[in-house]
């Protein structure tokens, strides 16, 4: 059994993490059950959220072969390639060495993420903002509504994208169709307000 597949069977039987719950609760990429070590963590789960590179994230429940260390996250990128990512909240430097080797038995790489890239700029501010809405749905119709208005504009404010959602509440429908990579906005530009710009992604 592949290392992947031995995490994947053992996450529904093995948390070694705490069950209190962090906020914002939703998540968009996450393979698996959504139990985090710490807020800080949960911090780094909503940058992977609205991260482009990104495909999907898991919570991790096993250990690095052979060792005792239980990373944070598993996170697959757009290339296919995986990487064992912890926040910056735990002592992992003395063993960089030896968690990175580990990860490599497994074809996959170790990264601990600096604090300075979390909490630097807007972007975990906004990704929290649009997170609150992670679990809504958009009907068909609001979807190719704003679309076209994009594919006809180029690019809207957010102001005027609300028009666009007659089905759902319209705040909601643009934070998950943000979230689910229909249409992209700036996260690092300033927080999010009526003349942030959207735009259609082209595929």
């Amino acid at each position: 059994m592949s290392y992947r597949k031995h995490l994947l069977s053992a996450r529904a039987s093995r948390n070694p993490y705490s069950l209190r719950v962090f906020q914002p609760a939703a998540t968009v990429k996450c393979d698996g059950a959504r139990v985090f070590r710490s807020q800080v963590a949960r911090d780094v789960a909503c940058l992977l959220d609205v991260d482009p590179a990104v495909v999907s994230w898991s919570c991790v429940s096993m250990p690095l072969p052979g060792l005792d260390h239980v990373p944070d996250f598993e996170v697959v990128d757009v290339n296919g390639c995986v990487n064992f990512l912890d926040a910056p909240d735990r002592p992992t430097t003395p063993h960089l060495s030896a968690f990175t080797e580990a990860a490599r038995k497994v074809g996959a790489d170790y990264t601990v993420m600096a604090r300075v890239d979390i909490y630097r700029g807007f972007r975990l501010r906004n990704a929290v903002d649009l997170l609150r809405y992670g679990n809504a749905a958009v009907p068909l119709g609001d979807r190719l509504r704003l679309l076209a208005a994009l594919d006809e504009h180029g690019s809207l404010t957010m102001a005027e994208c609300l028009k666009a959602f007659q089905e759902t509440k319209p705040v909601a429908g643009l934070s998950a169709l943000i979230l689910q990579q229909f249409v992209e906005v700036d996260f690092d530009a300033g927080p999010f307000g009526p003349e942030t710009q959207v735009r259609g992604i082209t595929r």
